[in-house]
Order: C-alpha cells, then structure tokens, then sequence
C-alpha cells in the first residue's frame, strides 16, 4: 500500500478489515505530523458535510481512525482529545438529524452562542445551509463551558440593510 497514491482518509474508507487499518495506521504515524494532520483535516472535512444516510458510516470511520491513530496526541498535543471532539460531533448531528425532519431543512439557518453570566458579545453564525449550521452546532456544542448556552433556529423571516441610510443621521462634512 501506498499511502501517498490517494488521501490518507479516503484510504481509510477503503479498508477491509482492522488488521488492514492497523498496518495503515503504522504507516501513517511513520509518515509523521504532516500526514496525520492531512488525515485529520480530511476526517473533519467530511464531518462538515455528511448527511443523515451517512451517520452510521461516520461512527465506523471514527472506530477506524481511533484504531489506526488511537494517540494522536503524541504526535501534536493540539490532538489529545480530537477523537472525543470528533465523537461529540457525530452525535450531536445525529441528534439533530433525528430531530429536524428532511422536509423543515430548508431555508436559512443560524448558530447562536451565548453566555448570560458573562459581558462577553453574543456570536452569532447567520445565513447558513441547514448541513453548515449542523456542523457548527456540533463543533460548538462539543466546547461548551458550564454556563454558555448554544442554539440551532431556522430563520421565518429576514431583513438586511446595508450600508447608510440617505435619509437618516449622516456624517457632518466640514466642522
């Protein structure tokens, strides 16, 4: 097996059996921190988009990855926890794939994170796709801290003004 001739996460996919991933997962940890991160870039890649019919598939790939890279971690400490990170994002779009029925997905999407405890802004993520709002839904809800509060909604109605308004306050030109 060559593990340049494809993406090392599409490799992955193709695999047969745990002895097969294992030896993949040998090889990929030889290759070093570049291959494991284009490995885990990809793996992220393809938690953004995947959809309902795949849930399943995504549970399996994630057993796979943590089998061929079960301590990431030894490579970058920035990857200590990326298979809980990544196991809390599969769940929570599965959660919301079973909870949003296929016909209610259309339309504009937005992600709100809030903490009513702090001074800190409201982050708002608007105008999304309903499978790009699932996936930040998901990212976010894996990091939050005890009194922060996130929320997925479909957006009924929308109004955006830009920039100023003629009729309104303007600026005085000379002082």
């Amino acid at each position: 097996m060559n593990v340049t001739d494809q993406s090392y996460f599409q490799q992955i996919k193709g695999l047969g059996s745990d002895v097969e991933i294992e030896a993949f997962g040998l090889t990929l940890r030889t290759e070093g921190f570049t291959a494991i991160r284009r490995f885990l870039d990809d793996f992220r890649q393809y938690l953004r988009t995947f959809t309902d019919e795949e849930a399943e598939f995504a549970l399996e790939l994630l057993r796979r990855g943590q089998l061929a890279v079960p301590e990431p971690g030894r490579t970058s400490p920035s990857w200590t926890y990326v298979w809980r990170e990544f196991a809390g994002i599969i769940r929570t779009k599965r959660h919301v794939f079973e909870s949003i029925p296929e016909d209610q997905r259309s339309g504009e999407w937005q992600v709100l994170l809030d903490n009513p405890f702090s001074n800190q802004n409201i982050t708002v993520y608007p105008a999304l796709t309903f499978i790009e709002a699932v996936y930040m839904f998901a990212y976010f809800r894996t990091e939050l801290l005890h009194n922060e509060y996130i929320r997925l909604q479909k957006i009924a109605t929308v109004m955006t003004f830009q920039g100023i308004d003629k009729d309104g306050i303007q600026p005085i030109v000379s002082l």
